[in-house]
């Protein structure tokens, strides 16, 4: 005779919850905070750095200049 197996006890899984867009800072003022990129188009935002500012999808850099 083969052996019962046990029932497996079921996990309650959470729902993930998604942040809203107002949850990012997007604008200062009526001026985008972050700048498009020249290569990528509209709808694709460079990642401010300290020094820099690059995209995420094509790796387009441009430097911050240095003020003395």
């Amino acid at each position: 005779m083969a052996k019962k197996k046990k029932a497996a006890a079921k996990k309650e899984r959470k729902k993930a919850t998604k942040h809203p867009v107002s949850a990012y800072k997007l604008y200062d003022g009526n001026k985008l905070r972050n700048p498009i990129c020249p290569k990528c188009g509209p709808g694709v935002r460079m990642a401010l750095h300290k020094n820099r500012a690059s995209c995420g999808k094509c790796g387009y850099t441009t430097f911050k200049s240095e003020k003395k």
